[in-house]
């Protein structure tokens, strides 16, 4: 892709309104734009970033066993008042047809999920089932903030899972466990499981995955030793106490929540009276799980982690491009053939062709903050300098050089 022919482009100056780094490096390196508080538009290059996200989550997900599907956002005030979460959940957004009709925009899908598994769970052998689907979500927040780490209307992978009993909910349990961690690594991040609270999914302990940032919105205390973390909200410890798994002292820390589980138990089975018959021929409530990651989330968290003053270092798994080509004035030709070249090799390639000077492009380079950058110009000939983002030092190397690395 050509960087001149892409509508968004990067600014020289950050959103006057931007209070955390994701939102000042997102919009100002043309990844985003906001409609208003807690709603943003991805543009071409940061809906490739979504993508990658989500394309990563989906494969950890599917590896695991899970079904994808598609439900819709829309949805009867009926399957609401069936949970008691019409009145209960104070962020739900609630909408009113010209037939006075009431519906939900969905902020969550146990309610359309279980009674959609009823249709097929009847026996024992039809257990464990696990569908889960990518999708936008809605939360009427009083205050959106943060960026992309908190809105309005965010995009989301959601999990639930139905099994014969509760042995076999936290097997799964653990092997989703293992793939939330996989996926995060995969993602560059380092996710710190922490016991917290159900919330108004459950009266049970639920899990989140927290990852370290001065922009998070929880205070976690956590240990570098062993595993151990907990959210201070239910925390009876204070930073600095002995670890109660290993004895280290426990430190205190603010975390962004990326992903979560929750035991559901047998509530919305029960609200469903979605039941299957056991081996002994007893009519029984499946266990029910729930699993969230937030993809829109999970990417701020990423700028959040990955940036210099310069602007964004994407990790290399979910950058847009793979390789940024830098054409400098008088070597517009050769960085065309580069450019080509990597193309036809099947690399995932940006040409910055625009007839800026070579400050502005390098500028430009280190905001939108590709893995690696190949400066074309005319006093190297056909040597290319080859720069990561994230290294300070360059070398000119030729072509066949640039394609082995990247290979």
């Amino acid at each position: 892709m050509k960087l001149s022919k892409i509508a968004f482009q990067v600014s020289k100056n950050a959103p006057a309104n931007a209070d955390t780094v994701n939102h000042k490096l997102l919009v100002q390196a043309g990844y985003v734009r906001q409609l208003m508080a807690g709603v943003y538009t991805y543009t071409t290059l940061g809906l490739k970033v979504l993508r990658s996200i989500e394309n990563i989550i989906r494969e950890e997900m599917n590896a695991i066993g899970g079904q994808e599907i598609l439900m819709p956002a829309l949805q009867p005030k009926e399957n609401w008042v069936t949970t008691g979460g019409w009145d209960k959940i104070d962020v739900l957004f609630k909408l009113k047809s010209r037939t006075d009709k009431d519906y939900a925009l969905g902020q969550s899908h146990e309610e359309i999920v279980t009674p959609l598994a009823k249709e097929f769970i009847n026996s024992y052998k039809d257990l464990p089932l696990a569908l889960y689907q990518i999708q936008w979500k809605y939360r009427d927040e009083l205050r959106s903030k943060s960026g992309i780490l908190r809105g309005r209307e965010f995009f989301m992978k959601d999990m639930y899972s139905f099994h014969e009993t509760q042995e076999d909910f936290e097997r799964f349990y653990s092997e989703t466990k293992a793939a939330y961690l996989r996926i995060f690594k995969r993602l560059g991040l380092t996710a710190k499981v922490t016991e917290a609270s159900g919330g108004s999914f459950t009266e049970k302990v639920s899990y989140e995955f927290m990852v370290l940032t001065d922009a998070g919105e929880d205070d976690i205390f956590y240990c570098d030793e062993c595993d151990y973390c907990i959210n201070q909200e239910i925390a009876k410890v204070k930073e600095g106490d002995k670890c109660p798994k290993c004895g280290s002292p426990l430190k205190l820390a603010r975390a962004s929540e990326v992903g979560n589980v929750f035991d559901l138990g047998q509530k919305f089975a029960k609200d469903f009276e979605v039941t299957f018959t056991n081996q002994a021929g007893e009519k029984k409530y499946p266990i029910m799980g729930c699993y969230g990651i937030g993809v829109s989330r999970s990417m701020g968290v990423i700028v959040e982690k990955y940036n210099d003053e310069k602007g964004i270092i994407w990790p290399k798994s979910i950058a847009p491009f793979q390789v940024e080509v830098v054409s400098l004035s008088g070597a517009e030709d050769y960085a065309l053939k580069v450019y080509e070249t990597l193309q036809k090799a099947n690399i995932s390639v940006l040409l910055d062709d625009r007839n800026q000077s070579a400050g502005s492009k390098f500028a430009a380079a280190d905001l939108l903050g590709l893995p690696v950058r190949l400066v074309v110009s005319p006093r190297n000939g056909e040597k290319i300098e080859w720069k990561e983002r994230n290294q300070s030092e360059s070398e000119l190397i030729d072509l066949e050089t640039v394609l082995t690395k990247l290979k």
